[in-house]
């Protein structure tokens, strides 16, 4: 101990001695070090945090797949699956969707869900105030019971404890607070600040049509995940045995349910900590050079000690401690860097990144801190000290008589670390770059309508008011009528949902000719829309015409169809006239034909980075009474108009209330807005790469220079003798640019197999171009040159301004 007290104190000496060194290091280190920790703060709280409830690895959701894609469970099959015994501790299902709250004070719009009594017990999670639901809650016709989140108990509730017992109003009814979940819970439920009964009533519980239940399940302890599936596989046969007419063509899916809220974003941000990770290598590999050239001038010194009897152990642990001393400055000012850092990612995150918000600098985070300052240590530390710690006592005090500090074995070893460097930056770029690229074309993809000076907003009509299905699409032309009166509005409709507002409904239509039945139906995503929705989103029609108020419940059934529908329906056919219908027949029997009588430009309504898949448009006053069950009553104004975004949005809200004071208007935004917003991710991920890259290539730059500017100082005296035996400046800008810009070739050159080994993990982040791209690669390639000859051009000026003279009488 009194030897390590010894070396660190003169570490600590050594290094105060030579501030701007360690200045220099400490910063490249904290760069290094801090970008590394907050990504991890990132990867930890998204991907590494455990969930907070009981054995998570055993919580599983359950998907229907048709034709391969997974989707929501029919109320019916949910029904039948309860039955299944020797998998499930319990098996709960929830309906996801918002609802307007009166709390006192003003009333507004919050997420929720409608779930069944074992819901929470399926997470294995135990609120905090009250109680959860009672399976006497899960029939309809029962008390009215509400679960709020804590985040919605603080914020509306004022955080009371005596709230179980207080009444509260959920679209106009009136619902007693029976409990309060704990806030660890938030997270997990993401969005859902309030819980109400399922409370399926009869006919509902036997549609095996309608597919809207997300079912979550707790598997029995023993029972594995492969058991399992193989026993839903089994029940979903079944089902289709039972049932063929719903159920062809669909299956069971289990997944855990810790991979279904992480999704990709594990992926996501493991190649983001992987790209961090070369920053790290980079920061080592030009604090190593520092350390090996700073070693090299010491090198008289180190052998002076050695000759006085110092072992060679001895001279490695004083380096490595030098290198701790540093390691650990560099954690310190990484964490302040990190902490920084932190907060700008959840501030620049994407929305719907699960969890992200609980992303600190905590326990686990400082942990990873230390154990990287602990390698960074080793890395930076143990080749300088090995090969300042040389026994060849002799040769090392002539070198230094002559002035000359190094040997050409710590020439090589630093030219190698520039090299990494540079191969590192190379990789850095390249990625940001594809990811940059993506984003632009991303941005140039036209969505199908014209968003500028676009305004749209939800509206969701309670239950309770508006229960027959003339109340729904009666206040839905109401409201229509009211904003295009408005002054200043120039276009207006009302839609159950828009462009850029959500998937909406999907049903599957059959068209004339073939069976009516669910394994000849289009999957496809419907919108009941009023007159002039067209005009005012200006998509272009094809064909045919819009809707007008003349298509009413008398009148024959009318559809638009998206260009999209009318290519998978009717191939190489004018689908002008034809007849399409649902796989349900109607009360006689017979199948419900709606006439094509326009065709509407296709619509990225999942964002540009997705295809234009088919779509269907349904006029208001002839949508079927189911729809308003599955759309829950919500709709979508869209409003284009003059003076700007507010002087729409408050139209909007005067349309609204005229027809209804209590509905609350939310989710406004603009087209623009939202477009922009469903780019985000691509944007998040190409700028974050890109500052990674940047730094990369500032500390390839920085190596560069330095090696370059040693090669110029160890090789005064050379280049006095050749400027004294008639070198012109050229040849002296040869020698030493050649050095710095020939390092720099070779890591592009092995930056570059690096990059197409690599780039692979990104290729489901990309949009329009290839991992390989050849403009992306000679574009970064010819960057990381021009800025090498630059760096090496620095030290080559002041090769070039050497005085032989004053060389030769240094020697």
């Amino acid at each position: 101990m009194d030897i390590l007290l010894q070396d660190l104190r003169y570490a600590v000496r050594t290094l105060l001695r030579a501030p701007g060194f360690t200045a220099v290091a400490v910063l490249t280190l904290a760069l290094g070090i801090g970008a590394t920790s907050a990504i991890f703060s990132a990867v930890y709280a998204v991907v590494l945090r455990p969930f907070p409830f009981a054995d998570p690895q055993r919580v599983v959701l359950m998907e229907e797949t048709w034709r391969g894609e997974p989707g929501d469970v029919s109320p019916a099959n949910f029904v039948e699956l309860l039955g299944e015994k020797g998998v499930f501790e319990g098996l709960a299902a929830s309906r996801s969707g918002s609802f307007n709250l009166d709390a006192g004070g003003e009333p507004e719009r919050v997420e929720g869900e409608r779930v069944t009594s074992g819901y929470f017990a399926a997470f294995g999670a135990a609120p905090a105030l009250g109680r959860t639901f009672a399976p006497a809650e899960d029939p309809p016709g029962g008390e009215r019971v509400a679960i709020v989140s804590h985040r919605l108990w603080m914020r509306r509730l004022g955080g009371d404890a005596a709230v179980v017992g207080r009444p509260v109003r959920v679209g106009g009814e009136p619902y007693t607070v029976v409990g309060v979940m704990p806030q660890e819970f938030d997270a997990t439920a993401g969005p859902s600040d309030l819980w109400l009964p399922l409370a399926l009533t009869p006919e509902q519980a036997s549609k095996r049509d309608e597919h809207y239940l997300m079912v979550f399940g707790r598997l029995l302890p023993g029972v594995t995940l492969e058991a399992a599936r193989a026993r839903m596989a089994a029940a979903g046969a079944g089902l289709v045995r039972r049932f063929p007419k719903d159920n062809a063509e669909r299956s069971l899916r289990l997944t855990p349910y810790v991979d279904a809220v992480v999704g990709d974003y594990r992926q996501r941000l493991m190649v983001m900590l992987g790209a961090v990770g070369f920053v790290l290598l980079i920061a080592c590999a030009n604090v190593a050079s520092l350390v090996l050239a700073r070693a090299a001038g010491r090198s008289r010194e180190i052998a002076i000690r050695g000759a006085l009897g110092a072992g060679r152990w001895r001279v490695v642990r004083q380096m490595l401690t030098e290198s701790a001393v540093l390691g650990g400055a560099g954690a310190a000012a990484g964490l302040a860097l990190a902490w920084w850092g932190v907060g700008a990612l959840v501030a620049a995150g994407p929305p719907g990144i699960p969890r992200l918000e609980q992303a600190a600098i905590d326990g686990p985070v400082l942990a990873f801190t230390a154990a990287v300052a602990l390698a960074s240590t080793v890395l930076l530390g143990l080749a300088p000290a090995l090969r300042a710690a040389r026994p060849d006592l002799q040769g090392t005090l002539n070198q230094g008589g002559r002035g000359s500090t190094a040997g050409p074995a710590s020439d090589r070893l630093r030219a190698a670390l520039v090299v990494g460097e540079v191969a590192l930056a190379l990789t850095l770029l390249v990625g940001a770059g594809l990811l940059v690229r993506s984003a632009v074309l991303l941005a140039g993809v036209q969505p199908g309508f014209d968003p500028d000076g676009l305004v749209a907003g939800r509206l969701s009509l309670p239950a309770a008011r508006y229960a027959r299905p003339e109340d729904v699409s009666g206040a839905m032309e109401r409201i229509a009528a009211e904003l295009a009166a408005t002054p200043g509005v120039e276009a207006s409709a009302v839609a159950t949902t828009a462009a850029f507002d959500g998937a909406g409904s999907t049903n599957g239509l059959v068209p004339e000719g073939r069976p009516l039945e669910a394994a000849s139906a289009i999957d496809s995503r419907m919108r009941i829309v009023t007159p002039g929705y067209f005009g005012a989103l200006r998509i272009p029609l094809r064909r045919g015409r819009d809707f007008t108020a003349a298509d009413g419940p008398g009148a024959p059934r009318v559809i638009v169809v998206s260009e999209a529908f009318a290519r998978v329906a009717w191939p190489g056919q004018n689908p002008m006239g034809k007849r399409i219908a649902c796989c349900e027949a109607g009360p006689d029997g017979a199948p419900l034909w709606k006439e094509v009588v326009g065709v509407a430009g296709d619509v990225h309504s999942d964002g540009p980075a997705q295809p234009s898949g088919p779509e269907f448009y349904l006029p208001v006053r002839q949508a079927p009474a189911a729809a308003w069950s599955w759309t829950q009553r919500s709709m979508t104004l869209v409003a284009r108009g003059r003076g700007g975004s507010g002087a729409v949005t408050a139209a909007m809200r005067a349309a609204a209330h005229a027809v209804d004071p209590s509905l609350p208007l939310y989710e406004v935004a603009t087209l623009r807005d939202r477009i922009g917003q469903s780019t985000l991710r691509e944007r998040f991920n190409g700028g974050l790469l890109s500052v990674l890259g940047a730094i990369g290539l500032l500390l390839a730059v920085v190596g560069i220079y330095g090696v370059t500017a040693y090669f110029v100082t160890q090789r005064t005296h050379e280049i006095g003798v050749r400027v004294a035996l008639g070198a012109a400046s050229r040849d002296v800008l040869r020698l030493v640019v050649g050095r710095g810009l020939g390092l720099a070739l070779l890591g592009v050159a092995l930056g570059s197999a690096a990059s197409l080994a690599l780039t692979r993990f990104l290729s489901g982040f990309l949009f329009g171009v290839s991992p390989t791209d050849p403009l992306t690669f000679v574009v970064v390639a010819a960057l990381l040159a021009g800025v090498a000859l630059l760096a090496s051009w620095l030290p080559a000026r002041r090769a070039v301004r050497v005085d032989p003279m004053v060389a030769l009488r240094q020697d």
